[in-house]
Parts: structure tokens; sequence; C-alpha cells
């Protein structure tokens, strides 16, 4: 068998999270048959239905004298839910459309049944103002995920008011911490008086979306105040369902271990200084332990000069349990170990449109003169209700896509119903953890390789919703 891959202490390109080489050569790239078939785990008793009753209300987010802000929320609640269920159980969500917009939810890195995976106008026909739908579905892989609207053509002005909120599998076996946290970085875009701006501005659509004025954490003010013993052992999940802004996180006083990327489970490392990547649709499991005397740290995100996301400070009596080093939270055995290239179908997908920089003078505006509604282009075609398939597989085919970013601006892509490997520049292997949302600069080509197991019409899409809602998207067929 081939021995597990060592770290080193390369950056991952464009990336940022620590690489380490993985084996080289064809006879490393053997598949296990039958490995990453996506499939529910066998089922436990599964929880009633919970309904997301999607509608208006008022949350402060700027002080007085500013007038609270008029947003979206579900049950009424300003604190994006967060649904927990075991793995083997099945998640059942009906929501219910009390907005004046099309809706349908997205279960964003589930490897989900095509038609619980909540794309509005391609998996499912949106839910009208005044209906519902209920989803229901086993997941197949413990993780974190984020709930975010997804409607064709219309995901950004949801989610900009403030439609969001996460998934958390729990493993059967869960690793030994004393509290397991959720953290959901949101940002808005408001005028002085504290409403919402405009959407459907096009000049946001055609550059880096529509970035936020002002950043909450669950829902609330940041930063998010964790108190725990000393000696305490912690898992924060930390996930980005911002339209548009792609930043960094970076743990200032505070040891972290990454245990997993994207919800699918990694050998535990250390971010390369303290710092990882933090593009919308990204997720994180963090285990740390605090130490046995009074210690306080943060979760910066790298907004402006830093913007505290949560704090994290020691109170009380010392925890006395011993617990063994941290260390990998599992495997997840229906994703195979290693993924053969060789036979692999390959598609070359090229990215265009957006707004013409002038790089000569950098300082100016972008300009952007084209069709509104059709503003980015997957190989020449804009993405569209009713649009075929840009490629069909048989189930179980090795997939390898070449992304090439020929536009002005870096590019957030997220791979729907499957989770994939970023492949090395000269396929001769791969990084170290699965991903399906990842960054791709401006001008630059990168390979992802997958097992297209999981049957039905997926999307590669763009995880900036005003890019997704004006064409950044394709899709393809597993039969």
């Amino acid at each position: 068998m081939p021995q597990r891959p060592k770290p080193s202490p390369d950056l991952v390109p464009d990336h940022g999270i620590p690489r380490r080489g993985v084996l080289t050569g064809a006879a490393a790239l053997a598949l296990w048959p039958g490995a990453s078939r996506a499939q529910p785990a066998p089922t436990a008793p599964s929880p009633e239905v919970r309904t997301l009753s999607a509608g208006p209300a008022t949350l402060r987010l700027k002080p007085d004298p500013a007038s609270e802000t008029a947003v979206w929320c579900f049950d009424g609640r300003t604190q994006p839910p967060v649904l927990r269920v075991k793995l083997g159980e099945t998640v059942r969500a009906r929501l219910e459309n009390r907005t004046e917009r099309p809706l349908s939810l997205h279960w964003h890195g589930v490897r989900n049944q095509n038609a619980m995976d909540g794309v509005g106008g391609v998996t499912q026909a949106p839910i009208a103002p005044g209906g519902d739908f209920t989803y229901a579905f086993t997941p197949p892989d413990a993780g974190t995920y984020l709930i975010r609207p997804s409607v064709v053509g219309g995901a950004s002005e949801p989610s900009g008011r403030g439609l969001a909120g996460m998934l958390v599998v729990e493993e059967r076996t869960p690793p030994a911490v004393d509290r397991d946290v959720t953290i959901l970085l949101q940002d808005w875009r408001l005028d002085d008086a504290g409403a919402l701006l405009p959407f459907g501005q096009t000049l946001f659509a055609a550059t880096s979306g529509r970035l936020g004025s002002l950043v909450t954490v669950n829902g609330r003010p940041m930063p998010e105040a964790i108190e725990a013993q000393p000696g305490s052992r912690l898992r924060l999940r930390i996930g980005n369902a911002c339209n548009a802004r792609a930043t960094r996180i970076r743990f200032d006083g505070l040891k972290v271990y990454v245990a997993a990327v994207d919800g699918q489970p990694t050998d535990t490392f250390e971010p390369l200084r303290a710092t990882l990547p933090f593009p919308p649709g990204t997720r994180y499991d963090l285990i740390l332990d605090l130490p046995a005397e009074a210690a306080s740290g943060s979760v910066t995100v790298l907004i402006g000069n830093g913007l505290p996301l949560a704090t994290v400070t020691t109170k009380g009596e010392p925890v006395t349990e011993k617990r063994p080093p941290i260390g990998p939270i599992g495997d997840n055995k229906l994703l195979p170990a290693e993924v053969k290239l060789q036979s692999a179908f390959r598609r070359d997908l090229t990215l265009t449109g957006g707004a013409r920089v002038d790089k000569e003078k950098p300082a100016a505006e972008p300009v952007y003169t084209g069709d509104p509604q059709r503003v980015w282009a997957i190989n020449g075609a804009s993405g569209a209700a009713g649009q075929p398939p840009l490629f069909t597989v048989k189930r179980g085919q090795v997939v390898v896509l070449a992304l090439k970013n020929e536009t002005a601006f870096q590019q957030v892509l997220h791979l729907h119903g499957h989770a994939f490997r970023l492949l090395h520049a000269l396929d001769d292997g791969w990084e170290p953890y699965w991903l399906d949302t990842f960054q791709l600069p401006e001008g630059r080509t990168a390979r992802i390789a997958f097992r297209a197991d999981n049957p039905g019409r997926w999307l590669i899409a763009s995880s900036v919703l005003e890019r997704f809602d004006t064409g950044l998207w394709t899709s393809f067929e597993v039969t």
C-alpha cells in the first residue's frame, strides 16, 4: 500500500492552506473500486419536520440614531438557524416562502440527492411567494454545511437580505470536546440611515459582487463572545455566508488545528502563519485546547485592519479531565483514498466576461457595457434555466476539469453534489484535503478531479451570488 503523505511547509498555490506532498506517478493514482459512491448512511430515527418560514423582520445593525434595518430571516428570528442531525438521520425542512421573491435553499457542500440540491430553476421549480417546499434527504457525510438561497437569476437578493443558516451533521462518534460552537459570517450593504442599499446593480455583478459595509456573526454585532473553562477543548465550525466577500481569517492568541475543510475530515494541521483563506461558501472545523490558566484569544477576519470575528476567554474552574493530543476526527470511507487519472474524462472550462479593467490606469473605475443579464460566461455561454448540460458522464467516471479564469477578477467556484481534489500542476498528485469551493485567481488555470458518483444534473457555479445571478455557472449530468 502507498504510504501516507508527509507534511511539507509549502503553500498551496492561491489558497494559503498548508500544502503537503502526495504520492506521484501512475502507480499512486489507483482508485479503490466503489469507495466514493455518495450514498446515505444506514438510517436512524429522524427528527420531525423543521419549518423554516422565510419572511420580513427588522434587525438593529447600526446604533441610534440610525433606523433598524428591514431584513429577511427564518421564523422571525434574526439569528440564522443551525440545523443539527446525527449521521444517518434524515433532514426534514419545510421552507415557507413569506417573502416577495421566488426562493429555494441550496444545502451548500452536501453530496445531496439531486432533487434536494435546492437550485431553483434547475433541480426544482422556484418556490413562489406564499408557497412551500419540503426538503427531505439523508446526508451521506458528517460535516459542516451552509444553507444558502439559490434561484437562477435571483439568489443574491435573499442572501443579501439575510437568509442563511448552517447544517451540522454530527459524527456517530464525534471527537470529545467541551463545546461545539458554530460561527457564521455575513455582511450587509447599508446606507447611513441603516437601510439596505438597492439590489440588482450591474456593476457589482460585473466586478467583485455586492460587498457589505457592515459585518455580523451569527446575526449579531461582532465579535461572538465564547467563554469556556480553562483547559477546555473546543470545536469551532466557521462558515462564510457573505454574498461576495472573500477574505482571510487569522488566529490571535489561539493555537488551532484544522480538522475538516468544506465539511470533509482531513489530517489535522496548524494553519500556516496562523491564517486561512475564507471565500464565500467555505467552511472549517477547528479544534483547540485552551490553557489551564486564565487566557484569551480571538479569531480575526482580515477586513481593513482586522475585525474580531470571535473572542475566546477562559472562565471558571479548570477542566481536569485528561485527553489525548488533538488528532484527526476520522476518515470519510465514502470518498476514495486516491483518484485514478489515466482514464479520466477531461474537459476545459474557460471563464470569461465581467467588467473591463484598464491595467494602464489602475485607479480608473472598471467599465461594463454589455448585457446586464449575461455578464459572465463559461465556454462562451451564460448560465440560464433550461440550458442543456455542458457534458454528460456515466456514474462512476473520474472527471478532471481544467478551469481557466480569463476574467479580470479572482473567482470563487463551487461544485454541487460532489467533493473534489485540487490537482498539482502536472497531474502528479493532489492537495491532501477534499473541497467543494475554491478560489481561482485571474489569469490562472486550476485542475480539479472528482468521481462523478452522484446521479443527476449538477452545477459548477460562482459562489459569489451576483455573478451566479448573471450567468457564471454551467452544469453537467451524471447518468
